[in-house]
């Protein structure tokens, strides 16, 4: 009880600090900044979501953290005055964003994915995996490293992934006593980390529309040996499966479950587990693989479908053009269509069954509905005060002084960026046409590298943050309890981030991929040896 006062105190001072400085700040402002707010483009646009992210790692309450720092927002927008906060955040926040056709085909995916879990569970599909799989991975590192691969393999799309991902091997890592929070880095860290380096993928898309007066595409391809955040993350993953290392809360978390309590505090989520649908007898291992095949064959197409390939367009060409929004959904909808068609036909599930599951999975996404809801939210309030603004001017000032430290630089902007919106695609869309912009008739290599920079410290930053929705995503996919898992996954991420802002330096003087990339993967194995070596001498003394 008094370790809860202790953080509810600190949350508080933290929000009483930042409200006594709002009146201030809006005193200070200059009469020429932009009229949507005096705090337009300022270093105040980024403190709605610092409020947030910071009051969910004291409080370790998410709804309510979040919706304070959507409330500093409108309050920030409208210069404190009640009825314009109110419109604000409202008409512009959560009516917008719920309104918004990308968001609203991320929902529909969600929700149709939380039935199709729901599906394979009644039909015993998920269980007779499990059944399989433990008859073939003996070990707790053999449970590890098929999530990974399973990760590394969906490479299409990141909430795909992440989902995907959990359903299947929630029941082999449980089996194996692998920490719900273990399971929920393992899965984000071969989420956006993995789609970011994949030319077949909706970030190969988004990240090639961001780049104009260049073939997009191929910037892309040339920048992946240079995106030392995603393949050093790799590399950390299989580090700390075949060394046997885990440090700061994630060993709190592993060691726990290795005596059987595969959550660690959280009451809430064990009973839910307890819960579980029974298994039914009538299951196979096909109906948990066929219905995976037809949805990431369905989701292909559909994204493949809204970028044009059926109108001419080439399947590179249509990739790069598509809505993954629109593929994700439609794909979806067509994918669960056939699964009811497929279990009816081997008589697993009855029609009123498999109707039944839809409410179930709804209700088992809703949380991660709420979650997304109220980030999209507060990265609207933060957009409307002008963040994007405020950093392009930080980063204009810095590329002339600094040119060959610039793509650290970059690094270290896109990861507080993409760690304060809790977007890595609204990253990419502000930063990467400022490099271009910057290194265009100068400097290519640097630009390769530069925009490559862009992309790995926008993935890092939404990797760390709570409110992405990625995050949010790994979260409901291994079932665990949203701020266990950042809490847990901060330590390694920061680790990696850490060895990728020495390689980005290096980078900028050796500008050679297959000089630098080998010395970030020698760095990171070092700091993974040294870390182990810490930590046994911890537990003997």
């Amino acid at each position: 009880m008094r370790g809860f006062k202790k953080k509810l105190l600190g949350g508080t001072g933290v929000l009483a600090f930042v409200m006594m400085l709002m009146p201030l700040t809006a005193l200070a402002a200059s009469e020429d900044v932009a009229a949507e707010s005096a705090m337009y483009a300022t270093f105040w646009a980024l403190v709605p979501p610092i409020v947030a992210i910071v009051l969910a790692l004291i409080t370790k309450e998410v709804y309510s953290s979040l919706f304070i720092g959507i409330l500093v927002g409108g309050l920030f927008y409208s210069e404190f005055s009640f009825e314009g906060t109110l419109n604000h955040i409202f008409n512009d926040g959560f009516v917008a964003v719920l309104s918004n056709a990308y968001n609203v085909g991320i929902l529909i995916f969600l929700v149709i994915l939380g039935a199709m879990v729901s599906l394979m569970n009644r039909a015993g599909g998920s269980a007779a995996f499990g059944q399989f799989a433990r008859k073939r991975i003996k070990s707790r590192v053999g449970a590890q490293l098929m999530s990974m691969l399973l990760g590394v393999l969906i490479f299409i799309d990141d909430y795909f992934n992440c989902l995907t991902v959990g359903s299947v091997m929630r029941p082999v890592t449980d089996e194996h006593k692998v920490s719900r929070a273990k399971l929920a880095y393992l899965i984000d860290a071969t989420a956006a980390p993995v789609c970011i380096i994949a030319p077949i993928s909706s970030w190969a898309a988004a990240v090639a529309g961001f780049v104009e007066g260049e073939d997009g595409f191929s910037l892309f391809i040339r920048a992946i040996p240079y995106n030392f955040y995603a393949l050093l993350t790799i590399v950390m993953m299989l580090g700390l499966i075949l060394m046997n290392v885990d440090f700061g809360p994630m060993r709190k978390h592993e060691l726990n479950a290795l005596k059987g309590d595969l959550f660690s505090e959280y009451d809430k989520d064990k009973k839910a587990v307890q819960e579980e649908t029974a298994v039914n007898e009538k299951g196979k291992v096909i109906d948990l693989l066929i219905p995976i095949l037809v949805l990431i064959v369905c989701c292909v197409i559909g994204m493949i479908y809204s970028g044009g390939f059926f109108e001419g367009a080439d399947f590179i060409t249509a990739f790069s053009n598509c809505d993954a929004s629109v593929g994700l959904a439609m794909g979806s909808i067509v994918a669960i269509i056939l699964t009811v068609i497929i279990y009816l036909i081997r008589r697993v599930l009855s029609f009123k069954e498999c109707m039944n599951c839809i409410p179930e999975g709804f209700k088992a996404m809703v949380p991660a509905i709420l979650i997304l809801t109220f980030a999209w939210t507060l990265k609207a309030m933060t957009d409307s005060l002008g963040a994007d603004v405020f950093v392009e001017g930080i980063v204009k000032e810095s590329a002339g002084a600094f040119m060959n430290f610039l793509p650290a630089i970059i690094f270290l902007v896109g990861c507080f960026l993409a760690f304060a919106t809790g977007t890595s695609w609204g990253t990419f869309g502000i930063l990467i046409p400022i490099v271009v912009g910057v290194f265009q008739n100068t400097n290519p290599n640097l630009m390769i590298i530069s925009i490559s920079a862009c992309m790995a410290g926008a993935v890092c930053g939404d990797h760390c943050s709570p409110i992405s929705d990625t995050t949010i995503m790994a979260s409901a996919g291994a079932q665990c309890n949203h701020v266990s898992h950042v809490s847990t996954q901060l330590p390694y991420a920061v680790t990696v981030a850490a060895v990728s802002f020495v390689t980005y330096i290096l980078a900028g003087f050796i500008q050679n991929a297959w000089i630098t990339l080998p010395i970030g993967f020698v760095l990171m194995l070092a700091v993974l040896f040294v870390i182990k070596m810490r930590t046994q001498n911890k537990e003997k003394v």
